[in-house]
């Protein structure tokens, strides 16, 4: 359990100094929200890599450093998470370009990303909180929902959640998991949070299925 960010800066500053090769990564989970006092302590460190490249340097620079790859199981296995490296009380969730295979770490949200540390060759970004709102909604662990809850209490704009969503579905043909999105919007509101972009969720989402209606009555 990890509860102060400095813990994290410290892995941080170990990973740079023993590695010879440049590693860019995007912390995508409760450690941001630790860092902004928002979480008083996050069980993982989750993190979306962009290219292969530095998901291989960032794996093999774990295991020097005593990381033992763990394979994925129960409802990790349906995040497809690419790497879970532990070490102690410090667990590494990697990610390799997209999480659960549907949403992918876009320009936009590198573009919105602030940059949290700088070392010789280690350079890291926090995900914006709009971004890691969309990729909480993703996922179903233990405390992801109550993440999001925060997340949103926080205020977040709505309009950049809903241009992501659309230029996502336009750019790589993943609409299916707008039902997804559409599934966690709609625990939010039942547990009291307001979401000005329901009305397009629901659009988007009643589009996905009339398409595969449509699909199956061609098939049939």
């Amino acid at each position: 359990m990890i509860s102060n960010f400095k813990q994290i800066e410290k892995l941080w500053k170990e990973l740079d100094t023993y590695t010879n090769k440049t590693i860019n990564f995007y912390v995508i989970g409760g450690a941001v929200l630790v860092h902004q006092e928002l979480k008083a302590a996050t069980k993982d460190i989750d993190l979306i890599i962009s290219t292969k490249e530095s998901y291989e340097s960032l794996c093999n620079i774990l295991k020097t450093r005593g990381f033992e790859q763990k394979n994925p199981t129960g409802v990790y296995e349906s995040m497809f998470i690419s790497g879970i490296f532990e070490r102690r009380d410090v667990r590494l969730d990697l990610f390799l370009e997209t999480v659960c295979k549907k949403l992918h770490l876009s320009s936009e949200m590198m573009k919105r990303a602030q940059q949290s540390f700088s070392g010789k060759y280690l350079q890291v970004y926090h995900c914006a909180n709009e971004d890691i709102f969309l990729f909480k909604s993703m996922t179903d662990r233990e405390g992801d929902l109550e993440d999001n809850i925060t997340l949103a209490k926080t205020g977040l704009n709505w309009k950049y959640i809903m241009t992501e969503i659309k230029d996502q579905i336009n750019q790589y043909g993943t609409d299916v998991w707008i039902t997804w999105i559409g599934e966690r919007f709609d625990l939010l509101e039942e547990k009291g949070i307001q979401i000005p972009i329901m009305n397009e969720i629901d659009q988007l989402r009643n589009s996905y299925f009339d398409k595969i209606e449509k699909d199956y009555h061609n098939e049939i």
